[in-house]
């Protein structure tokens, strides 16, 4: 229980919701132990039965029956308000441990969503805590009504013959070592259910995404057995959950009716005895008894419950007490220029121990464009997370307008910062609103304007519901480069004080890629760029060029200037002349 503890904050916060709650549960019960008494006192009038008393004895029957139904009634309705004040209590945990965890996914760093699986985060956060809400509803409603059930009937059975309820209780403490028993092994193999379903989320959303290289490899059958493999494990250890669940059952009717056969035979020797007044009682006994029967055997499923949620609870606060790498200083929110210095700046990624920067060192002035060329790997995109902070330097320091960048607040740095990524992941949603994401009260015209300028807007109008045209998963209704050129638009309506483009013109002709230069020459005018990009197409025109290789600065200048020198600049830019006069 000690992970379910994480959960005692939501139970004080709705502190209300549960004492009202246990106060009707109270009042419910109070009035289910009409029902024996009344039944028992009919049965005492039916003992008594003369031909002289037949017209008193129906009278007394009739009353007992409408008294049965309106305390029945009267339960009913209070055990309806319970659950609505308990299970919507829990409805309101499960809404606030989901925002609460999505909240977390938000502030945690890059590192941490390479090591999880996107079907695992998404697993923990929809079934796991679909179990733990069963634990904080049902199970807490079903635990208060059966200590209030239990110490009420226990009590009235007490006061009507001690030595009898003594004897039907008999069988209570084999049934709580049985729940205890099979609880154990209800939690290991709930625990090993869900981590395997998480691997079918996983492998399921990875199919899902990656479904146009499977086709193109043609691995279709491949990966159908693969999935079949997941789903056979999934389904023995759903199986073996199911049986050991399937066994609480049968082991509760039996006790159950072990208890009965006790107040029967039992009862029958104190009555003869004269220990009991009357048949009635017996009656009575029956009933309590069998009163106890739903709260006895909702102790099995209680307990799946509980261990469910606790094993379900352990995977979730795995993630909640994972602490992210980059903290928010809460700084107040500052206007940023955009000038950026490294000053020996290195980085080296702490799972794999790779030094992707070595020494960096440079200075881009406000409003300047630098270029950043090198081989794959030479470190070109780490330099670009370290400027949005989803890293820090393992040693030197950045400062954007003198000032260094941990101290500015994480919100205010990156929304100065428009990026657009190697990979041009774009949403299931409207084109519009897509180029909208950079800024979400942007109007039509400002999304046709920086459309225009990423030179994606013919492609747009092309489509029969133009700007309205929603997307397929990841953009996959759009070609490579008109997914590279909405990303790019989408940058550009942000009209943040800093630019950054990944590589983002590898997937466009060289025409369009130069309409789009000449674009963001204009609109930039004011904005401090930095480009990667394998083209010298792409960086001769800017103020500033390096040249990376195994993360240190081989080369810097203007594109005169390194023409100028031998080397890796120069060779490129030869390359790509030869390639170019040759298509």
């Amino acid at each position: 229980m000690h992970a379910l503890s994480y959960l005692n904050k939501y139970f004080y916060k709705y502190k209300i919701r549960f004492i009202l709650g246990v106060i009707i549960t109270i009042f419910a019960q109070i009035f289910t132990l009409f029902t024996p008494q009344l039944v028992g006192d009919s049965i005492r009038t039916l003992e008594s039965l003369t031909p002289q008393d037949h017209q008193e004895v129906v009278s007394i029957l009739t009353r007992n029956i409408i008294y049965i139904l309106i305390t029945t009634l009267i339960a009913g309705f209070l055990t309806f308000v319970m659950r609505q004040t308990l299970i919507v209590m829990s409805r309101h945990i499960e809404f606030d441990l989901k925002n609460e965890i999505y909240a977390h996914y938000q502030v945690l760093s890059q590192s941490f969503f390479k090591r999880f699986r996107t079907g695992d985060l998404m697993n923990r956060i929809s079934e796991d805590v679909g179990k733990v809400r069963q634990y904080a509803g049902p199970a807490l409603m079903y635990s208060i009504n059966t200590v209030i059930r239990f110490a009420v009937v226990l009590t009235q059975m007490y006061i009507i013959s001690p030595k009898l309820t003594f004897y039907s209780l008999i069988p209570i403490p084999l049934l709580g070592y049985f729940i205890f028993k099979l609880s154990v092994q209800i939690n290991h193999r709930s625990k090993a259910f869900q981590e395997n379903l998480s691997h079918l989320s996983s492998f399921t959303q990875e199919m899902f995404s990656g479904i146009r290289v499977v086709k193109a490899y043609s691995l279709e059958n491949e990966k159908e057995k693969d999935f079949g493999n997941l789903t056979q494990e999934s389904k023995q250890k759903n199986l073996a959950l199911a049986k050991t669940n399937a066994l609480l059952g049968p082991i509760l009717v039996f006790l159950i009716g072990l208890s009965n056969l006790v107040v029967i035979l039992v009862g029958a020797l104190l009555y003869f005895k004269g220990s009991i007044p009357d048949i009635g009682i017996i009656a009575q006994f029956i009933l309590y008894i069998n009163m106890l029967t739903w709260p006895i055997a909702s102790l099995g499923w209680v307990a799946m419950m509980v261990q469910e949620a606790e094993a379900s609870q352990k995977r979730i606060n795995e993630f909640l007490e994972v602490e992210p790498e980059i903290y928010n200083n809460n700084a107040p929110k500052s206007l940023i220029q955009g000038s950026i210095t490294f000053d020996k700046v290195s980085y080296t990624y702490p799972d794999t121990g790779i030094v992707a920067l070595q020494d960096i060192s440079f200075t881009l002035p406000k409003s300047a464009t630098l270029a950043i060329l090198g081989k794959t790997g030479s470190g070109k995109s780490t330099l670009l997370s370290l400027i949005t902070r989803l890293h820090d330097p393992t040693s030197g320091q950045i400062y954007i307008d003198q000032k260094p960048i941990q101290e500015f607040n994480l919100t205010s740095l990156r929304e100065a910062i428009a990026f657009v990524p190697q990979d041009s992941f774009l949403f299931s949603d409207t084109i519009a609103n897509n180029i909208r994401f950079g800024k979400q009260d942007a109007t039509q015209e400002q999304i046709i304007e920086v459309a225009k300028k990423a030179a994606v807007h013919h492609n747009i109008i092309a489509f029969e519901k133009s700007y309205q045209t929603v997307l397929g998963e990841r953009g996959l209704t759009l070609s490579g480069g008109q997914k590279q050129r909405v990303s790019i638009a989408r940058a550009l309506i942000k009209q943040a004080p800093i630019l950054i483009l990944d590589d983002s013109l590898s997937a466009v002709d060289t025409q369009t890629e130069e309409s789009i230069l000449n674009s963001l020459k204009t609109h930039s005018q004011d904005i401090t760029t930095l480009i990667v990009t394998h083209r010298i197409s792409s960086a001769k025109n800017a103020d500033y060029i390096i040249v990376l290789d195994q993360g240190k600065i081989t080369q810097r200048g203007t594109h005169q200037e390194l023409m100028d020198l031998d080397g890796y600049y120069k060779d490129l830019y030869q390359k790509q002349l030869t390639e170019k006069e040759l298509s």
